[in-house]
């Protein structure tokens, strides 16, 4: 980082005259925001959530060491995927107005550090997540590269990016089930799935209200290239689809993951909130619907995944 260093302050002292050597509060604020920027922090720790939220579902009995590794690999393998993504897109980064301000494409931060950085958090993402079991860290180590080398460049090609990006963007919920069973199977499958379709109704809202920045940039993440109907029709399919995968353990066909009848109806109810914003989308085609339809899709699957795994302890 261009602008990570310590500030050396001069103090005249009654006295005597001395030299002290301190870290002022805005260069402090600087190097930690950089660090939140190029790992995106938030993002990051959505991923991690998620993890541990399927980690949850597939213990039988819960290890804080397990958890903590969990944490810590999966924070790493978001944050090198982030690192990885700002290095190809610096150029793009810097015409739109969403990003421009990100480290790299800023300038604050050479493209040599960031790689080092990225490289440094995709071994210790994949060997932490080792330890668990390998089967996490093979998932961790597809996550990246799907993210890396065929999503993020795709972004410019074809609005079939945001199909790609939800692979990787589907597997941290599974990725804690696999961390705490060392298996794969219709379980973590059908967590897979959920976030998997969820992601379309999301990334759509965001690609909607940002239209006008991502096409700055040429990146194409609407089915229709457009803010129209059929991208509004498309938002309020996959929003069912979301429902209705979300509700399948209920019917006792997925292994050992299993919904009571209250927490189903719950989760169906918080489904039917984000599809209520998905049909305003539909009607209104406004940015304010798109970010209301985002602002939804984020706490359907906060709170969905809290109702799974509260239903698991409480049942």
């Amino acid at each position: 980082m261009s602008n990570s260093f310590l500030a050396v302050s001069l103090h005249q002292k009654k006295n005597n005259v001395g030299l002290s050597t301190t870290v002022t509060p805005a260069i402090k604020h600087t190097i930690v925001s950089d660090f939140k920027e190029i790992t995106k922090m938030r993002l990051s720790l959505s991923v991690v959530f998620s993890s541990i939220a399927g980690y949850f579902l597939g213990a039988d009995t819960i290890s804080l060491k397990v958890v903590t590794l969990l944490a810590l690999g999966g924070y790493f393998m978001v944050g090198a995927s982030n690192a990885f993504n700002q290095i190809i897109e610096k150029d793009l980064d810097a015409l739109m107005h969403r990003t421009r301000n990100r480290p790299v494409a800023s300038g604050r931060m050479t493209v040599k550090t960031a790689f080092i950085i990225a490289c440094i958090f995709t071994v210790l993402g994949i060997v932490i997540l080792y330890t668990i079991n390998p089967q996490t860290a093979m998932f961790g180590a597809i996550s990246i590269f799907l993210y890396t080398s065929v999503y993020t460049p795709l972004k410019t090609k074809t609005p079939l990016s945001v199909f790609v990006g939800a692979i990787p963007g589907a597997i941290p919920f599974m990725l804690g089930w696999v961390a705490a069973t060392d298996h794969f199977g219709i379980e973590p499958g059908t967590l897979f799935a959920l976030q998997f379709f969820w992601q379309f109704p999301h990334f759509w809202a965001i690609g909607w209200f940002l239209f006008e920045d991502y096409k700055r940039g040429g990146f194409f993440m609407l089915p229709t290239g457009k803010q129209d109907k059929g991208t509004a029709i498309q938002t309020i399919v996959y929003t069912i689809w979301t429902i209705l995968v979300s509700i399948v353990p209920v019917f006792g066909i997925t292994g050992q993951l299993k919904l009571s009848i209250v927490a189903a109806v719950i989760v169906f109810a918080l489904g039917l909130v984000m599809l209520y914003y998905a049909i305003q989308l539909y009607k209104k085609r406004t940015e304010k619907a798109a970010k209301q339809l985002m602002l939804s899709s984020v706490l359907y699957i906060t709170l969905i995944q809290i109702v799974y795994v509260a239903d698991k302890f409480i049942r």
